[in-house]
């Protein structure tokens, strides 16, 4: 089964391993071979990429920019570095740079590829494109099921 993953970036750290475990309990349902899809964006996309592969699945990878890891803070560099060498990279869109134009784009394609959508989502509405509700808000348009992942005590950062 081929997954997707929208969620956001600012996670208070408190609340990972709870998300972790919501996260992998979702995918443990789903049973068979599994392949997640991801932009490795740090928070809820990257622990979603750990828990695909501590279920024993592939990580597929879609770029939204050439300078996407250039646009992460320093200490977020190492945890990105890992997930993607433990992943597939199979697409590095033609942006020069990060930004919603790219965001959107990348989204676009992951959607595109998957049967799946997990979403850590508070339920909050989007305030711009490329975030969180804006990839939910498309998965219903187009028609790919959606599960949302926000255990309690999740919270994002003010």
């Amino acid at each position: 089964m081929r997954v997707g993953v929208t969620g956001h970036t600012n996670l208070v750290p408190e609340c990972v391993p709870a998300v972790q475990e919501a996260i992998a309990e979702t995918l443990s349902r789903l049973g068979g071979s599994l392949v997640g899809v991801t932009c490795l964006a740090p928070g809820a996309d990257q622990i979603f990429a750990r828990a695909v592969l501590a279920l024993g699945g592939e990580v597929e990878v879609v770029l939204p920019a050439l300078d996407y890891r250039d646009k992460l803070k320093p200490h977020q560099v190492a945890d990105y570095d890992e997930l993607r060498a433990a992943a597939t990279v199979v697409s590095v869109l033609p942006h020069m740079s990060s930004g919603r134009l790219a965001y959107v784009a990348a989204n676009e394609r992951m959607l595109a590829s998957v049967e799946l959508l997990v979403a850590v989502w508070d339920g909050e509405p989007a305030v711009g494109k490329g975030g969180t509700a804006d990839v939910v808000e498309q998965a219903r348009a187009s028609g790919v099921p959606i599960e949302v992942v926000w255990p309690e005590g999740a919270r994002r950062k003010s």
